[in-house]
């Protein structure tokens, strides 16, 4: 009888993990040392050790008509819950605190953006695609509408960040709505866009694509001029793009692969008009060589920061 009731007792705890759905776990370990700021922020006067530690636990259910899925996010600072998420057919709504990227205002503590959507709940059939993403302290919202068929893609957006999240970040002075369209034909890719404010914001651009490369012509409603072009051939890939009738900014990445080594360079001359820090710093250099799991990895910029990291990943 004891054998019977053990038994039975397995196979129902069995069920019951097998209706609970499907379980995942990521993390990594990193350490760094240097000091590396952000974007109009310096980084501290002392260079330092840091360590960081992250761990994801996923867990997923699909097994009837709705499914919901969600992030136990575990790191050296804090334990929080991830974006949670529950769908059904074409219609599903996604929650995260402050986390939702379609409402993002620059935080003045160092002139990033920084998104402060809650939730978002998005429709999608039949090319039709629906999302609405709000701010719950501020009210604050953003309804995005699209469509697509065959070549042609067609966009609005209608975006109201006047409250600023209702904290510290610059809020924007009126809400706005965005029209834009894309066409493919070939290998050129047309696209226009333009938006209701006051004095009128709008951008078009052509893109060719020939081989690895693709040049991009685009232009503005303050009639600056936009060449770039991007190029990607076995272990190297570059961009390069200079503005004209403007601010004549000039911009470049270069990257170069050789089995586990990895060099790169950026360079945007925009950043210089006003002092910027660590990855938008005007000149930043870096390099990474790769060790089984392991990756150790250099950067430094033209603000004399510098910063060695390694780290892996599971």
């Amino acid at each position: 009888m004891k054998k019977v009731l053990l038994t039975t007792t397995a196979v129902a705890f069995a069920a019951g993990m097998a209706s609970a759905g499907d379980m995942s776990m990521s993390g990594s370990i990193k350490l760094t040392y240097g000091g590396f700021g952000t974007g109009s922020k310096a980084a501290a006067a002392k260079e330092d050790f840091t360590s960081e530690a992250d761990l994801d636990i996923a867990a997923t259910s699909s097994g009837g008509g709705i499914s919901m899925s969600g992030t136990l996010e575990i790191d050296e600072g804090a334990t929080a819950a991830g974006p949670v998420t529950i769908s059904s057919g074409s219609l599903s709504l996604t929650y995260d605190k402050n986390d939702m990227g379609a409402l993002s205002l620059a935080n003045p503590a160092d002139g990033e953006d920084d998104a402060y959507g809650d939730y978002a709940i998005t429709f999608s059939a039949g090319g039709v695609g629906m999302t609405y993403t709000r701010d719950n302290e501020s009210s604050d919202n953003a309804i995005a509408v699209t469509y697509s068929a065959g070549a042609l893609s067609l966009s609005m957006t209608s975006l109201d960040e006047t409250k600023g999240g209702g904290g510290v970040l610059t809020k924007a002075a009126v809400a706005t709505t965005t029209v834009g369209a894309t066409y493919v034909t070939g290998p050129y890719t047309i696209a226009l866009s333009g938006n209701d404010k006051t004095t009128q914001e709008w951008d078009a651009s052509v893109a060719m694509a020939s081989g690895d490369t693709t040049v991009t012509v685009s232009a503005d409603e303050s009639e600056t001029m936009k060449v770039a072009i991007g190029y990607t051939a076995g272990s190297m890939s570059l961009s390069a793009s200079q503005e004209f009738n403007g601010d004549d900014e000039t911009e470049f990445t270069v990257s170069y692969t050789e089995g586990a080594l990895t060099f790169g360079a950026g360079y945007d001359s925009g950043q210089g008009k006003t002092t910027h820090y660590g990855d938008e710093a005007q000149l930043v250099l870096n390099a990474s060589y790769t060790d089984g799991d392991v990756t150790v990895a250099a950067k430094g910029t033209d603000q004399d920061e510098m910063e060695v990291s390694v780290s892996f990943a599971f």
